[in-house]
């Protein structure tokens, strides 16, 4: 009678950590979605910034022109 109440006890303690370390992989991939998308703004906005000083440059290469 010990051993199978030892291997189910094991077995829930078994589960128990799997299940801490579930959450602790979502904690984290929550944390690292959360970089992604500050990523993907800084990039985006860094786009439009380039953007712009491209049309001004090329707005002012134009008026030097030949």
């Amino acid at each position: 009678m010990l051993w199978p109440m030892l291997a189910i006890a094991l077995g829930f303690l078994g589960l128990a950590v799997l299940a801490v370390l579930a959450v602790r992989v979502y904690v984290e991939v929550r944390r690292l979605s959360g970089q992604v998308a500050r990523a993907g703004r800084r990039i985006a906005d860094a786009s439009a910034d380039l953007e712009r000083a491209a049309t001004d440059l090329a707005r002012a290469g134009g008026a030097a022109g030949p």
